[in-house]
């Protein structure tokens, strides 16, 4: 597989805790494809979608089972983010996206002035989701939209997500035969769904159209309209490196918790070369990908918005990462993290924080934040360093074992 698709299949992995999340009891799509398609098209109609925008789309609106049985059926992420950094924040990501930035140095300079969005946050996030608009998926929009709306198990969601891609239609930014994405429906090269590409598409190059499938000045700004809608911060940092000292409090690292930058220097956490941090009053969170022993980082409000854009820790800490290294940072401090929990491992872990009194969420595999909250108040009861993260000693001793 080459290596852009192999980006596409890991996105969209990751964002399988969300969708075991929702996901209810089994439920049963009733009525055909071809009733269903007929009430939605009047629907369409009273939402005041044009006809002929319904009539250039209804040879694109077909059912495609195959959509259906990649959602209901899709795999659990459990790369921890050393692997999955190594394997996306790759060296020619970071040569490509920094070459991109000096060919459309323009075109950066004029978004940061009006958004407050930096090139490299937004050249991260174009790496990562079509490796620069080199694979943007290959399945028909409308048919794998209409799909997932006609089946029952999130039809609102989709259903709404179809009026919007019959709306792109409408106004004239894309040709049904030019929808071609992701099986979930994101269109583009930084893969918005339709809802995103409505609310934040921007005409940049002036040519009436809002095209992210072949425009790189609409997909920049469009890319910096949408993180500005999630809130960035302007001339705010998201995430740096640091070094932490072996007699942290460890309790404190904690995305909930926020420190002003002195506060973090006076327990002893420097920059990653060892010079002392700003001695501000710039809050901040201690984050710990893999633990005490593994990358350390600061991160600030601006990482907000990079959980926003996928809530998977994993992605979004390599996302932000991948940020500061187009940036000019050298590579992280990989430290001596221990030995990863599998994926039943892990389950089992979460099953047995249920059963303690903690919640986390769904007993999924997945080391999300609910159950990174739950490692840490035991790792709290047992006297472990509360770093958040699971490690084989706190299972054993779950276990009763250790």
């Amino acid at each position: 597989m080459r290596a852009a698709a192999a980006a596409i299949v890991l996105v969209g992995l990751l964002n399988a805790a969300n969708a075991a999340a929702t996901q209810a009891a089994p439920c049963r799509t009733s009525g055909s494809f071809a009733s269903w398609l007929s009430a939605f098209e009047r629907e369409a109609l009273a939402k005041d979608i044009a006809q002929g925008a319904i009539t250039e789309a209804a040879p694109y609106l077909t059912y495609d089972q195959r959509i259906v049985n990649i959602d209901r059926g899709q795999r659990v992420f459990t790369q921890t983010f050393l692997q999955f950094s190594d394997r996306m924040a790759a060296a020619y990501r970071i040569r490509r996206g920094s070459a991109l930035i000096k060919a459309n140095a323009a075109t950066f300079a004029r978004i940061e002035r009006q958004y407050g969005v930096p090139a490299p946050v937004i050249v991260s996030f174009w790496g990562l989701e079509s490796d620069f608009g080199a694979n943007m998926g290959h399945y028909r929009t409308l048919s794998a939209i209409a799909s997932l709306a006609y089946d029952c198990r999130r039809s609102d969601k989709f259903r709404a997500q179809l009026l919007d891609a019959l709306r792109l239609i409408e106004r004239g930014d894309l040709r049904p035969e030019e929808m071609i994405g992701s099986w979930a429906g994101e269109l583009g090269q930084t893969q918005m769904m339709p809802s995103e590409y409505n609310q934040y598409g921007v005409d940049h190059d002036g040519d009436g159209r809002r095209d992210l499938i072949h425009s790189v000045p609409d997909v920049l700004e469009s890319t910096a309209n949408y993180l500005a809608g999630l809130g960035w911060r302007r001339g705010e940092p998201w995430l740096t490196e640091v070094r932490v000292p072996a007699n942290l409090p460890w309790d404190q690292a904690d995305l909930a918790i926020e420190l002003p930058r002195s506060r973090w220097a006076s327990y002893g956490v420097t920059l990653a070369d060892g010079r002392p941090l700003p001695a501000d009053n710039l809050p901040a969170s201690l984050l710990l990908p893999m633990g005490r022993l593994g990358p350390a980082f600061l991160v600030y409000k601006n990482f907000q918005v990079y959980l926003q854009w996928n809530n998977s820790l994993v992605y979004s800490t390599t996302a932000a990462y991948l940020a500061t290294r187009i940036a000019g940072a050298p590579p992280l401090y990989r430290g001596t993290p221990p030995p990863a929990l599998g994926f039943n491992e892990v389950k089992q872990l979460q099953g047995l924080l249920v059963r303690a009194g903690y919640d986390v969420g769904v007993v999924d595999g997945v080391l999300g934040l609910k159950t990174r909250q739950a490692v840490k108040a035991m790792q709290v009861k047992y006297g472990l360093p509360a770093d958040s993260y699971p490690t084989p000693e706190l299972l054993a001793r779950m276990r009763g074992t250790g």
